[in-house]
């Protein structure tokens, strides 16, 4: 018979979404991931990267040499709830100077965001993160950016997906024109317009009303597709475009498979502007319904199932001096299975002797709660004071075990 555990377990982890969003520098990550804490209700107002004076500060780059640079370097873990579902949001660093600590960061997160500029297409360092999520096996989502500015053909950039990278992809959104003509997204699963405005608040305050459309051939189309101008001869020539294009993707494209996406063979695709707000809801809300829960995990015993009612967990990043007022050392731990509550007593499976953890913190970038539980799939800071906690160590309960595969590089 379950126990009253192993029935919440099962709760906790099937509304558990954790994921980490990897990409070339500037190509929008931390724009899409203040868009998301937005949607969140994490925050009520989004921030700029290299924020003007009257302009806040991104969440997620809260180190000063960030607010400078514009740059992520340190991965920030976010926590926000969205339609249910609970969200841990890794966001890393996309240079290349920081790329160890994102290869780690990648052993904590069940899925990847790869977030491409679509002036740019596959840029190297996305190019070497794709790599470490495959090795890994993970599912890739794939988030088209910036399409309101000048950008390539939308088949260019699934087609170079293929050949560049070598996943096949399924595109869920199809734009409407690019650059100055960009008029908005087709859902193709939903099969509804969301139709792209520029003015006043429209997209900001991110409730768009999606307008229904029955099929491809819908005059809605080359009314939407006309503009703002209301010119209707453009209107029909880019829906004659999109007709084409998506008559083409019918035949040559990959149908949806949920086994092939959950293997990492097949990345669904999405398209949109981050900066504008675009876009970005609705992939929020087709990613809930198809990224995985967290799912068993390798150790030196065997898999380890998310709902086995014994706490574990692995270190897979330490940062330093996080607390400007304090020289301290915060150890970021993946929690993997069981519940983890306050004060509770873990076996430090490399030190093998008992450990208290006694003061565990959740993030949101650099303001900081002291957590009473936490679930498998959610990232919990341990302060160590000791200096006792290592990359790659393990805490578990009951039997000793530890997780594999937590690459450690030299200083």
């Amino acid at each position: 018979m379950e126990t009253a555990l192993t029935t919440a377990l099962r709760k906790e982890v099937s509304r558990r979404r954790t994921f980490a969003i990897i990409s070339h520098p500037d190509a929008g990550k931390t724009t899409l991931t203040e868009k998301l804490l937005l949607y969140g209700g994490a925050i009520h107002l989004a921030g700029a990267v290299k924020a003007k004076a009257n302009q806040k500060n991104t969440t997620s780059d809260w180190m000063e040499i960030e607010k400078q640079r514009g740059i992520s370097i340190s991965s920030s873990v976010l926590q926000f709830e969205y339609a249910g579902a609970q969200i841990n949001l890794l966001d890393t660093p996309g240079h290349k100077d920081f790329s160890e600590d994102t290869y780690r960061t990648l052993t904590a997160a069940d899925a990847a965001v790869m977030l491409i500029d679509a002036a740019k297409g596959v840029e190297p360092q996305t190019r070497k993160l794709f790599e470490v999520c495959r090795m890994r096996g993970i599912p890739i989502f794939t988030f088209m950016n910036k399409l309101d500015r000048p950008s390539r053909e939308p088949l260019d950039l699934i087609d170079e997906l293929e050949k560049v990278l070598g996943i096949r992809s399924c595109p869920m959104s199809w734009p409407l024109g690019t650059g100055d003509r960009f008029r908005g997204v087709y859902d193709r699963r939903a099969g509804e317009v969301l139709f792209f405005q520029t003015e006043g608040e429209a997209n900001v305050k991110g409730k768009l009303q999606p307008k229904k459309v029955s099929d491809i051939n819908d005059p809605l189309f080359t009314k939407l597709m006309a503009g703002p101008s209301g010119d209707l001869e453009e209107g029909k020539l880019l829906h004659d475009q999109l007709k084409a294009e998506l008559e083409l993707l019918e035949v040559a494209g990959d149908a949806f498979d949920l086994d092939e996406v959950l293997a990492g063979k097949l990345s669904p695709v999405f398209f949109g502007s981050a900066m504008n707000n675009f876009g970005v809801q609705r992939f929020l809300e087709h990613f809930i319904t198809i990224a995985p829960p967290p799912v068993a995990r390798n150790t030196t015993q065997g898999p380890i199932e998310p709902t086995y009612d014994k706490f574990s967990g692995f270190i897979f990043k330490i940062q330093a001096n996080m607390d400007p007022a304090h020289r301290d050392r915060v150890a970021f731990m993946r929690v993997c299975s069981g519940k983890f509550v306050r004060n509770i007593t873990a076996k430090h499976a490399r030190l093998k002797r008992d450990f208290k953890l006694s003061k565990p913190l959740q993030f949101f970038a650099q303001e900081r709660v002291v957590v009473e539980e936490a679930w498998p799939g959610d990232i919990v800071g341990l302060l160590d004071t000791s200096g006792d906690l290592r990359i790659g160590d393990t805490l578990c309960e009951g039997k000793t075990f530890e997780y594999e595969g937590v690459p450690r590089f030299s200083p």
